[in-house]
């Protein structure tokens, strides 16, 4: 790839929500955007670190001991193991970054489980 990747354009080919999609990979690592709206499901991811980049908006990432809130411009990383739930009150849109091939619902698995390794 030899241009770069625009975080507007790139959000302005899909619209779903909770529905990450893969726009680079770096090693075994890919760069996830989606968008969150609502509550999600409490889950973990057993082997790895979930990292979360706020673009836009306003994010809340629920765990059983209390929360933290992420804005534009803001990063933080849920450790492996840590159950969490995402909940955003407005749109939000954001980066995930992540080993290729972990499910947004962790071991949970169930409907809002989104498939993996999509490209735009």
């Amino acid at each position: 790839m030899d241009k770069a990747i625009n975080f507007s354009a790139k959000f302005a080919l899909f619209s779903e929500q909770w529905q990450p999609k893969v726009i680079a990979e770096m090693n075994d690592y890919q760069f996830k955007i989606a968008r969150l709206q609502g509550d999600f499901i409490w889950h973990d991811h057993k082997d790895t670190d979930e990292t979360f980049l706020v673009i836009e908006g306003t994010l809340r990432i629920d765990f059983r001991d209390g929360a933290v809130h992420i804005g534009p411009g803001e990063l933080f990383v849920v450790p492996k193991g840590k159950e969490h739930k995402p909940f955003a009150e407005h749109e939000v849109k954001l980066m995930l970054i992540e080993p290729r091939g972990v499910p947004n619902t962790g071991h949970q698995g169930g409907e809002r489980t989104a498939p993996n390794d999509v490209w735009i």
